[in-house]
């Protein structure tokens, strides 16, 4: 026999049922909304990482990228899965990430390429400042001052003296205009207030054979290019564009030493940048992962291998003021040497 408190718990129940079933109505896709706050609320990351490099397959960067990637991605607890956006000197891979999600899972290879691209073509539809939450450098590389080992300029000295003796005669190689060997050779010519010829090639693989033949008379390569050739006996160093003397050519004085300005000081480097207003969440495992895969035992000698140091940022705060530092220095050394972008 069924009871009034049996009716009174029955229709309780009704009521409660038709609720639940209203508040989903209310809400339409409340499915849809309960499952997207359910995805909000993983935490980072919870999916693989895309890395974009803005640098050719099997180049030196994506080379290093791709090695470092599974480090990074066990130190994250995800996959990294590296991406090349390849054109315009990094600016194309850069516009792209600018513009994705600013969730944490498109990373940008970003490095002094996009700071110099933006300080010689202002017009850009891009701000490597303004657009970008930078997490940390992960490595550097000077450049090398080389001449052919059978040059007569044996010192850096000799090349300076040449360079006031014969304005106008001798000439350089880079890989092209705006390029780092460019911004070198620019540099020097500009601080020693003498006068040079740029020759650009079609590309920086092609300085060390113009050196050799003769074309041309001396080039700022990476030290990655450079360091080989020199311990190979085909070209000679003259100066590094660190601020310290390199390991690997320790005899070699830096330039800024000899030319007592810190302009002196071009090292190409790069690291990983979030789009701007990316949770601080993922910054802040970026940031982690990354300081905990670079100090694993095999992480070193891929970097040295390929000319290139490991070097990371304090803090992404820190990373943050690195990069406008080096902006305005950029911009800086476009202004005194009057290089345009064509």
């Amino acid at each position: 026999m069924t009871t009034k408190l049996d009716f009174q718990q029955r229709r309780r129940f009704c009521l409660r049922t038709l609720g639940a079933l209203g508040a989903t109505s209310t809400l339409g896709t409340g499915g849809l909304l309960a499952s997207g706050m359910a995805r909000a609320a993983d935490p980072y990351p919870s999916r693989p990482v895309r890395a974009v490099v803005p640098y050719a397959a099997g180049g030196g960067p994506d080379v290093l990228m791709r090695q470092f990637a599974p480090s990074l991605g066990e130190a994250l607890g995800q996959p990294i899965v590296v991406e090349n956006k390849v054109g315009a000197g990094g600016v194309l891979a850069a516009q792209y990430v600018a513009h994705q999600p600013a969730d944490g899972y498109t990373v940008l290879m970003g490095s002094n390429s996009h700071l110099i691209q933006k300080a010689l073509q202002p017009h850009l539809k891009f701000d490597p400042v303004n657009d970008f939450t930078p997490v940390t450098v992960i490595g550097t590389s000077p450049s090398v001052l080389v001449v052919a080992a059978d040059s007569p300029y044996r010192t850096v000295q000799d090349l300076m003296a040449a360079l006031h003796a014969q304005p106008g005669q001798l000439n350089y190689a880079s890989g092209g205009v705006g390029s780092a060997a460019h911004l070198g050779g620019a540099t020097l010519v500009s601080l020693l207030r003498a006068s040079a010829v740029h020759v650009p090639l079609k590309g920086s693989v092609e300085i060390p054979l113009s050196l050799l033949r003769g074309d041309t008379a001396f080039a700022f390569t990476i030290a990655g290019t450079a360091i080989p050739q020199v311990k190979g006996g085909k070209l000679r160093a003259l100066a590094v564009t660190s601020a310290a003397p390199m390991a690997q050519l320790p005899q070699v004085p830096t330039l800024q030493s000899v030319l007592r300005s810190d302009l002196a000081v071009q090292e190409f480097w790069f690291g990983l940048w979030l789009p701007v207003k990316s949770p601080a969440e993922a910054v802040n495992k970026l940031f982690s992962a990354t300081t905990q895969a670079l100090k694993l035992p095999a992480v070193a000698p891929l970097f040295e291998a390929s000319g290139n140091s490991v070097t990371q940022s304090a803090s992404p705060q820190a990373d943050a003021a690195f990069v406008r530092r080096e902006y305005r220095k950029w911009a800086d050394i476009i202004k005194l040497t009057g290089v345009t972008a064509g």
